[in-house]
């Protein structure tokens, strides 16, 4: 088992992180791999996602998870709302019985500075810009940034965002304790919605997720 971290938000809403240790085989003796994931490395970080589902709520059914033309997953009937990413070798789910969710995970490394032109707002640079003599926590918070807006888009779950005008950071960042985090977000697709995110840094890697 590497279960690299879990949390129980309430009753109904449950999150956990895996580091993949296991083979494939370990995987496909408890869930159905999709036939369109061809690719070696990318199964079995599609088959340790939905594993760690059944982890979350042993009674998730994976047999009836569909994939939309979006290529969002879900269940018909929506007896649980779910969310899975992965990076490297960890992979992150989130499972809810009553909300909607989105969450991300996201490896620290330097390539974010490369990309981050194409998600961040002026007003997100600036709130960056403060952090710039601390080069590891600026990139760690670069990386938070991206991580949320990733939990949003799969919140969403319809495609069509633009990452820089449609989900922008609308307040300053609020710590707590161990390296937790509010991270206060404006989606603004049509009708503007104020949503709070949580985030936390691991090592290596940021997490990221939104229950509504």
């Amino acid at each position: 088992m590497a279960l690299f971290y879990q949390h129980n938000i309430n009753q109904t809403t449950k999150l956990a992180i895996w580091r993949i240790e296991e083979p494939e085989s370990f995987f496909l003796e408890r869930v159905p791999v999709h036939k369109d994931v061809t690719h070696p490395y990318k199964r079995l970080q599609h088959l340790a996602g939905r594993y760690l589902l059944t982890v979350l709520f042993d009674d998730f059914p994976l047999a009836e998870i569909l994939v939309a033309d979006t290529r969002k997953p879900y269940l018909p009937g929506e007896k649980y709302h779910f969310s899975i990413s992965h990076c490297g070798n960890y992979a992150a789910a989130i499972a809810s019985s009553t909300s909607q969710v989105g969450i991300d995970i996201e490896l620290v490394t330097p390539r974010i500075e490369r990309i981050s032109p194409k998600f961040l707002s002026p007003a997100e640079k600036q709130f960056l810009a403060q952090w710039e003599l601390f080069d590891q926590l600026q990139l760690e918070l670069t990386t938070v940034i991206w991580s949320a807006k990733e939990a949003v888009y799969k919140w969403h779950g319809l495609g069509g965002l633009d990452f820089k005008s449609h989900m922008q950071l609308s307040g300053p960042i609020q710590y707590g304790a161990n390296k937790w985090m509010e991270i206060p977000f404006l989606f603004n697709l049509g009708e503007p919605q104020e949503v709070k995110l949580s985030g936390k840094i691991f090592e290596p890697l940021v997490m990221a997720y939104l229950v509504t």
